[in-house]
């Protein structure tokens, strides 16, 4: 069967994983979400998530209207808590003639664009210079964070906490083409207390209790905090919180009432909605972000649709001049209206 064309005289492109792995730069990445969040944005293009529940099932939905980059689209993420399944799809639009331009394997790009967001924000956040660099975790989310972060900037040190000693092992000789300098601590408190310019948590403990107390942190530093983004888990505690000078967030409204940290700080009777800044207004030039060499700053990250469709649409684009992904002998038809 031939493929079908699409009016623009393309096909509608399927990009699986490993087209993905092919496709995706952390350079690229980073620029194009740094475009996307500088542009403007307005609520109604990026609309709240949706959940749709059965018995031991949910279905979430995350639209969106690029405001750069001439597509729209949306993450949905099909779920089985019985069977620990999830899967994940982005079909991609283009905004003028609403052609499917693609079907994309959204688990990759949630796992590109969360690093890239956050390496984004700590480029912006984290005081000039060659950094040293703290991570709670060894597993997917703390590789891809530290390779993110290598894309936008020099790296003088990382100390990596892991309990296990093989994970530890393993984090370091998959990390060996950075060339970096990496030490593997046993404890996350080791990491915490060799103070760190950036110390990124990407380990939410199994029984939901903070990865480390506050009083740890040292005048000065920025935290990125990734792995709480519902109700029941938690990851930093109300001590960090309490002493961050500025907290930046990809979604404000989500991360202060939806996310297990924000809860108990807020339960905890403490204060942050002073110093709560969109990621958005950063990037754009409507906040100055750090005001002090010796602020404690604090990026915390749940993931958005502007983050999926713009990752998505450039892997897209690279896919088009690079000539990868398959062609679908079939397309869904714009009608008219």
């Amino acid at each position: 069967m031939s493929d079908v064309l699409t009016a623009a005289g393309q096909p509608t492109l399927f990009l699986g994983s490993d087209d993905l792995a092919q496709i995706f730069s952390w350079h690229h990445a980073i620029e194009a979400l740094k475009a996307a969040y500088a542009a403007d944005c307005t609520d109604a293009m990026f609309p709240q998530r949706s959940m749709a529940r059965g018995p031991g099932l949910w279905l979430r939905t995350l639209t969106g209207v690029a405001p750069v980059g001439g597509v729209m689209g949306a993450k949905l993420i099909a779920a089985n808590i019985r069977n620990k399944r999830a899967s994940y799809l982005i079909p991609l639009f283009d905004q003028e003639s609403v052609e499917l331009l693609s079907l994309i394997d959204g688990n990759s790009i949630t796992g590109y664009r969360t690093a890239a967001t956050t390496a984004l924000a700590l480029d912006r956040l984290a005081l000039a210079g060659a950094v040293s660099v703290g991570i709670l975790g060894t597993g997917f989310e703390a590789r891809n964070h530290l390779k993110a972060l290598a894309a936008v900037r020099s790296i003088s040190s990382v100390r990596v906490f892991s309990p296990n000693p093989e994970s530890r092992a393993k984090f370091k000789a998959e990390m060996a083409p950075l060339n970096l300098e990496i030490t593997g601590e046993a404890t996350a408190r080791d990491v915490v207390q060799s103070a760190p310019q950036i110390l990124i948590c990407a380990a939410r403990s199994r029984d939901e209790q903070p990865l480390f107390e506050g009083g740890w942190l040292s005048p000065g530093m920025t935290v990125a905090s990734i792995g709480s983004t519902l109700p029941e888990q938690r990851e930093v505690d109300p001590d960090t919180i309490a002493r961050a000078n500025l907290i930046v967030a990809d979604m404000t409204e989500e991360v202060a009432h939806d996310t297990g940290d924000m809860r108990a700080a807020t339960q905890a009777g403490v204060s942050f909605d002073q110093k709560l800044v969109p990621l958005a207004d950063l990037m754009g030039g409507r906040h100055p972000g750090r005001t002090s060499l010796d602020d404690i700053v604090l990026f915390k990250s749940v993931g958005s649709a502007l983050q999926d469709l713009t990752v998505a649409a450039m892997c897209f684009s690279r896919a088009r001049e690079l000539g990868l992904g398959t062609p679908l002998p079939q397309t869904i038809r714009p009608v008219l209206k």
